[in-house]
């Protein structure tokens, strides 16, 4: 969720848009969460494959977005302590008043970890081929896509299950946890958010070398290219802009409007 930057003095508000329209679609994810979840609401759908197919074009937008723009953007370090320490509020909020929906590394920590890791990372991957970076990027994120549950895979095919003796050191504690080795037990290790660093970095990094790649070709300067990238809804745009804060505030602000109607709805009962 990190706001795309000026290059060359120039902001790209397709991006921002993209960024507004993907935040409102996560918020009614997480409203229609809350409903079911919180308030008991019955809806079979959203517990389906097409809620999680939903779920997931949301998460892997903004992850895709933010690696994207990491180039475009400035001041990289405060900007991922900025993220990283979101995620951290975000997780003590939920430990101190709702503990038994707690995030604990959630998709803030991960994506400032993220925004953190590539300042250093920047000089080395920058000087290598894009091309080959997107595709082994690319590859290693679906290949590493459920390493959480303890197995390599290519889409929906299980490739490589860890070795249980492996499985048993590795997956066990909450730095391996956060790094995406996922402690099984929930005395250990529990979230109603769970993005590890991996393999969501790899992710982030295909977006980054996307960006690698434009540059390389020279897309950026293409008028019809400049034309699409200045494509912009106001709106969507101004939400895009101030992703971070809105999405630090739209939990609170549903929990109260949904409890505020349930309040009413009772009190009319």
């Amino acid at each position: 969720m990190e706001s795309s930057q000026v290059l060359q003095k120039q902001r790209y508000h397709l991006l921002d848009t993209l960024r507004g329209l993907t935040l409102i679609s996560m918020i009614v994810y997480h409203g229609t969460w809350d409903l079911v979840y919180l308030y008991g609401v019955d809806w079979d759908w959203y517990r389906g494959i097409y809620a999680y197919v939903w779920q997931q074009s949301i998460c892997q937008t903004f992850i895709l977005l933010s690696g994207f723009c990491w180039s475009l953007g400035r001041r990289h370090f405060r900007r991922g302590v900025l993220v990283f320490g979101g995620g951290a509020l975000v997780t003590v909020v939920t430990m101190l008043f709702m503990w038994e929906d707690r995030v604990i590394f959630g998709v803030l920590t991960m994506l400032g970890s993220c925004m953190l890791l590539m300042v250093p990372l920047d000089k080395w991957v920058r000087n290598k081929n894009p091309w080959v970076g997107f595709i082994v990027s690319g590859v290693l994120f679906v290949l590493t896509r459920y390493i959480n549950n303890g197995y390599l895979c290519f889409n929906i095919w299980e490739l490589w299950e860890i070795p249980k003796k492996v499985y048993h050191v590795l997956y066990r504690g909450m730095f391996e946890t956060y790094l995406g080795f996922m402690d099984p037990d929930p005395k250990v290790f529990f979230s109603t958010d769970y993005f590890s660093l991996f393999p969501w970095f790899f992710l982030f990094l295909t977006g980054y070398f996307v960006y690698q790649l434009m540059q390389r070709y020279k897309v950026f300067e293409k008028e019809r290219v400049k034309a699409i990238l200045q494509f912009n809804m106001p709106p969507l745009s101004f939400i895009g802009r101030h992703s971070l804060i809105i999405y630090m505030l739209h939990q609170p602000v549903l929990y109260g409007i949904f409890q505020l109607e349930f309040f009413l709805l009772m009190k009319q009962a």
